[in-house]
């Protein structure tokens, strides 16, 4: 197969302009058939008003030898053979089964999901703990919890089928270079289910908060259907071992709660970065694991079209009714004292939601729907935190310290989402003039793209003195890259806690923890940072679980 990179197309010039465009290259006749695959799509836009169509393709001619001679004779033109990787999971063990209890996977996030999966194609029938609700209940609770309702803290935006990532963008960007193929599984295996095809190749990828409800429901279907079981309202309260490392589950099941005990010698924890209660019960235990840094902030938000006129520029203004997609962006800037400060979550056309967990704590987090159509952009501008800024008391410090960082932001919007204009914000940090108070209608929640209860309250008591100075220092340094960043238009919403896990649960080479058995997995366990790369993850683990059943 061939690869071609860099074709550079006037923007909009589609497959007919791609398959001229390749016809040239490779200096074939008109009629030949031509069969290419878009492997990679980008939009330049550096230099406005020419937006460029940046597409890499692989080109299929059915003949190896003509394709890496063609490869060779076009080295300098962006041309190369290729063999693409083909995902291929260890070999099934289900006659193992009856002879030894069946796999246990806690979390029906991205990690629990193709960690399920997974193991269901091997034929062993796992079965999924969630302490949340199956979709179409848990949106319920998250719709009734925005429009006023009570928190329901074992089902909403952090619990619940899909985990966190079904309240979100639906991003599927990664930095994981996985030769093996994992990655192009994950994307085909969303598409299967229902995601929009262009995530297999787009720069930036997403499937949306709308479409990404359905493709989870979908994907519990094919869990089951492939003999695999998952328990909804059902949350693994304690472990149990012995000399051989694990020998059970103990979990609330159900709505009333009945304590059950669930056998079993192989537990994947892919439980999310919210599950607290999850880490200290496992630190109890005597399960080794780690703090780690992370990250946290506020959500900013600004008119979509201030980010698109930066992009876009005369192309936008001048565009003859072209319709460009709602941009990004992706800020960093290292602070005079030294500590980073980037854009994290970026959500074009999105909206900023409560995403509590926990009564008395209050944590926001940014959401798009397939369309980006919302007319407002957001992102968590955060700030690296350690040790040095949350102490160095304990593996569970920084847990804390989030912890502490909510219940502060609960207080400030008395319950309510808290907050304040940019530059309300850095005159309280410069000048001392603490802001006022006040309730935010439907209308101005609605101008905002906010979801949920939310009142305008000061910020600046959120954060320790030195990082507020931090953050003004980030948004002037992104107000000269985008006019307006830091402007009378930007508003802060607090608090961005969630970014990471705080702690990490050590694990080996064959992703085991110190209890045999156990399988700390994704992002809650520190070892993935957003769906991707905790899909990734979940097969990694699952495949060194197969591995153990077929020794």
């Amino acid at each position: 197969m061939l690869e071609i990179s860099q074709i550079r197309l006037p923007y909009g010039s589609g497959t007919d302009g791609i398959a001229r465009q390749i016809r040239k290259i490779l200096r074939l006749k008109d009629g030949k058939d031509l069969p290419f695959r878009i492997r990679k799509h980008s939009i330049d836009a550096r230099r406005h008003p020419d937006i460029l169509d940046v597409y890499t393709v692989n080109v299929d001619l059915c003949d190896e030898n003509l394709e890496r001679k063609i490869a060779d004779k076009n080295r300098t033109r962006n041309v190369r053979f290729v063999k693409p990787a083909v995902y291929s999971f260890p070999a099934g063990c289900g006659a193992y089964m009856g002879k030894r209890p069946r796999p246990v996977v806690v979390g029906f996030g991205p990690a629990g999901i193709f960690a399920a999966l997974a193991l269901s194609s091997a034929g062993l029938r796992p079965i999924v703990l969630e302490r949340g609700e199956a979709m179409e209940d848990r949106i319920r609770s998250v719709q009734g919890f925005w429009e006023g309702g009570g928190l329901n803290t074992r089902s909403n935006v952090q619990f619940g089928e899909g985990g966190a990532g079904t309240f979100s963008d639906g991003k599927l960007t990664t930095g994981v270079r996985d030769p093996s193929g994992r990655n192009a599984f994950v994307l085909d295996t969303f598409i299967e289910a229902g995601a929009p095809p262009e995530i297999a190749f787009e720069q930036y990828p997403h499937i949306g908060t709308d479409r990404l409800r359905s493709v989870v429901v979908n994907l519990r279907e094919r869990l089951i259907s492939g003999g695999g079981e998952i328990r909804f309202l059902s949350e693994m309260t304690d472990i149990e071992t012995d000399a051989s490392g694990i020998t059970g589950v103990r979990v609330a099941c159900g709505p009333g709660r009945e304590n059950c005990f669930l056998e079993t010698d192989t537990v994947i924890l892919a439980c999310g970065h919210s599950a607290r209660d999850t880490f200290r019960m496992l630190k109890d235990r005597g399960i080794v694991m780690t703090e780690k840094s992370f990250a946290v902030g506020f959500r900013v938000t600004h008119p979509q079209e201030m980010i698109d006129e930066r992009h876009y520029g005369r192309a936008l203004r001048e565009g003859g009714g072209i319709k460009f997609p709602a941009s990004s962006y992706k800020l960093t800037h290292q602070a005079s004292s030294g500590r980073g400060v980037y854009s994290f979550c970026m959500c074009p056309g999105g909206y900023i939601v409560n995403a509590s967990s926990e009564e008395g704590r209050l944590a926001v987090n940014g959401m798009s729907d397939y369309g980006r159509d919302s007319g407002r952009a957001n992102s968590a501008i955060v700030l690296t935190v350690g040790p040095e800024t949350f102490g160095d008391g304990g593996v569970f410090q920084g847990l804390r310290f989030q912890e502490e960082l909510e219940a502060k932001a609960y207080s400030a919007g008395a319950g309510k989402i808290p907050v304040e204009s940019y530059e309300g914000f850095e005159e309280s940090v410069l000048c001392g003039r603490p802001a006022e108070s006040s309730p935010i209608d439907e209308h101005e929640r609605e101008r905002l793209c906010i979801k949920g209860a939310a009142a305008y309250a000061p910020l600046h008591g959120l954060f320790p003195a030195d990082m507020n100075r931090d953050f003004i220092e980030a948004m002037r340094e992104f107000d000269a890259r985008y006019p307006g960043f830091a402007g009378r238009d930007a508003y802060l919403a607090g608090v961005e806690s969630r970014t990471s896990s705080p702690v990490r649960i050590v694990r080996g080479e064959n992703c085991m923890s110190t209890v045999s058995g156990l399988y700390p997995c994704g992002e809650g366990a520190g070892y993935a940072g957003g769906i991707m790369s905790a899909s990734i993850d979940g097969l990694k683990v699952a495949e060194e679980v197969v591995k153990r059943y077929n020794d």
